[in-house]
């Protein structure tokens, strides 16, 4: 890798490091237990498909739009959006995505590491034998005590963000690259053995019928809304992470074909995903109930009724927290290079004033789930629930549109045709219609569907 300044503005060694990184962005807790439950809850194999065809219409086209204007500017989001504006010749106003997806991004983070915490504080009771033969209520009552106490989870939601800012800290060749070096092998390590393991439980069949059996009948227009909204949340789009990623990305690499594997690869963990775990839960006579109550419930209970429990239940959540980790990297990542930049500051500084940051702003998440519990500051939202949807349902959402906008309607076709090689013809049309016509309209009537409840709700 060429070394990059003080600022980090390094290189990605080469394509399947980039390939690597910004999988391990898009592949988070959302895949491992999210992705599986709505497959088969609208429709198995129909909804793969839908979802298949999601990706291409609004994930890829996105995806390709943000690492270009992070290559083309080789900057932060924020200054890249400055950048590519004054090339442009239009407002720098247009700056506003690159802020926004910052702090989306910031705000992510804040409540991600609580909830990856608890993912570690498992790994270590699994280890234990906490869950060896425990019983439905033993299960849920462990789970509902680690979160009642205020103390225990401001301890592993600290862990996740030393680990993280540890990473961060130390550079895009030094932290970032060898973190995805090692943890993103693991991961698919992880995977493949757990995925052996599942092969050989009672409800190995039952749990692929429950993902793959093709049921077009339970598809309705909410399935395809549905699936366009995974499309989208899944790999980590409005944000500015692959932006931030995009800019470390050397010029000899396509990106139309990197974008392709990569958002192949995120579908691969998230299917393969739910073929570890519902095998195993249908073994075990339990519903595949939706959310954090699947992972820290249900997952836990049947882990600790089968065969070697303890220990594959170890490398689940340890499987969990690398994708936790590699995902919470990339959320640091915009803010942080920002900051560097604008202030020619030290990035181990910056980095750990933002976990500071970070940590504190993760309290309000801390207390929703006790002592703030009942304390609703939107309607019925919790601290938590509100940043949550603030980030994800509008921020990240109007960020994907203007980048997309932005990137096929605003920056000079010079600059498109250097970056992607396209010229004129046919390709130049079907990348106008795909990522300036489909791509952003999908993704307002994603906007719409989840915003209009909440307004339904205060009224």
């Amino acid at each position: 890798m060429a070394s990059g300044s003080d600022s980090g503005r390094g290189m990605w060694s080469n394509r399947w490091v980039f390939v690597l990184a910004a999988a391990g962005s898009a592949v988070g807790l959302g895949n491992i237990w999210k992705f599986p439950y709505i497959a088969g809850e609208n429709g198995g194999g129909a909804f793969v498909l839908i979802y298949l065809v999601c990706v291409g219409i609004v994930g890829i086209p996105i995806m390709i739009c943000e690492v270009m204007l992070g290559r083309t500017a080789r900057s932060s989001p924020i200054h890249a959006m400055r950048k590519l504006a004054d090339k442009a010749g239009v407002s720098r106003h247009w700056a506003f995505i690159g802020w926004m997806g910052v702090v989306a991004g910031f705000l992510i983070l804040s409540y991600y590491a609580v909830i990856a915490g608890w993912a570690l504080n498992y790994v270590l009771l699994t280890a234990q034998g906490t869950f060896t033969a425990i019983s439905a209520e033993g299960a849920a009552l462990a789970y509902n005590d680690f979160l009642a106490s205020p103390i225990q989870l401001m301890f592993w939601h600290a862990l996740f963000m030393v680990l993280t800012i540890w990473i961060v800290g130390r550079g895009v060749s030094r932290g970032l690259e060898s973190a995805i070096r090692w943890f993103m092998p693991l991961l698919f390590v992880l995977l493949v053995v757990l995925l052996g393991y599942s092969f050989t439980s009672a409800g190995f069949e039952q749990g692929l019928a429950f993902m793959f059996d093709t049921r077009f009948e339970a598809v309705s227009g909410e399935t395809w809304l549905v699936a366009l909204g995974q499309a989208f949340f899944t790999l980590s789009l409005g944000m500015g992470a692959m932006m931030a990623y995009g800019s470390y990305l050397p010029e000899n690499i396509s990106i139309g074909k990197t974008v392709v594997i990569i958002a192949l690869l995120d579908t691969f963990v998230a299917v393969a995903a739910g073929v570890v775990i519902f095998p195993i839960v249908f073994a075990n006579g339990l519903e595949a109930g939706q959310g954090p109550g699947l992972m820290f419930i249900t997952i836990p209970l049947a882990f600790g009724h089968l065969p070697m429990g303890a220990l594959f239940g170890t490398i689940f959540f340890m499987l969990v927290s690398f994708a936790a980790i590699t995902s919470a990297i990339s959320l640091t990542e915009p803010a942080l290079s920002y900051l560097v930049e604008e202030y020619n500051a030290k990035r181990k500084r910056v980095a750990i004033s933002l976990g500071v940051m970070c940590w504190i702003l993760g309290l309000g998440t801390v207390f929703s789930f006790n002592i703030w519990s009942t304390g609703y500051i939107v309607g019925q939202m919790t601290v938590f629930d509100f940043v949550d949807y603030l980030s994800q349902n509008i921020m990240l959402p109007l960020g994907g549109m203007l980048i997309a906008v932005f990137a096929v309607w605003v920056l000079p076709q010079t600059a498109v045709g250097e970056q992607l090689g396209i010229k004129s013809g046919f390709l130049s049309v079907l990348w106008k219609l795909l990522g300036g016509v489909v791509a952003p309209v999908c993704v307002l009537v994603i906007f719409v569907y989840t915003v209009l409840p909440l307004f339904s709700n205060l009224a």
